[in-house]
């Protein structure tokens, strides 16, 4: 059987050394097999296949306990169907808010910067239009900031 080195899985699952060693440290994968002789940790394909699930999650902002919870989902398959897609649900649902949020952000940028540039052009009237689109996003805004 083949294995994989800690430098092989940090590489192609994009999770660093330590991160690795944390995440069996702390349960989320693991244990890992050790080389009889010098005591590596030997990774195996389905490790690999795993942090790359794990590393996916992370990057979505998905905390500890619920990749927790996630890896034992996965382990319980079929059974647990219905409280995999709750959580995952629940993780898209804080992107579409933390879109939502980015969206009004750069809206003001946008037209702040019209209001700039028309007052680079000299253009009254343009800043005029800008400034009141300005107001316009700012109640959006106030309500993202608290």
């Amino acid at each position: 059987m083949s294995t994989l080195t800690i430098q092989d899985v940090a590489r192609r699952s994009g999770l660093s050394e330590p991160t690795l060693r944390y995440y069996e440290e702390v349960g989320l994968i693991g244990p890992i097999e050790r080389d009889p002789s010098s005591r590596h940790r030997r990774y195996r394909e389905e490790d690999l296949d795993t942090l790359q699930a794990l590393a996916c999650l992370r990057a979505m902002g998905v905390g500890i306990e619920d990749m927790r919870t996630y890896q034992a989902n996965r382990k319980r398959g079929q059974a647990a169907a219905g409280e995999q897609r709750d959580l995952l649900q629940r993780h898209a649902e804080r992107i579409e808010a933390e879109i939502a949020t980015l969206q009004v952000h750069l809206e003001y940028l946008r037209r702040k910067a019209m209001l700039w540039d028309a007052r680079e052009r000299g253009d009254a009237t343009a800043e005029a239009t800008a400034f009141q689109l300005v107001q316009d996003v700012l109640p959006q805004l106030e309500g993202v900031l608290r």
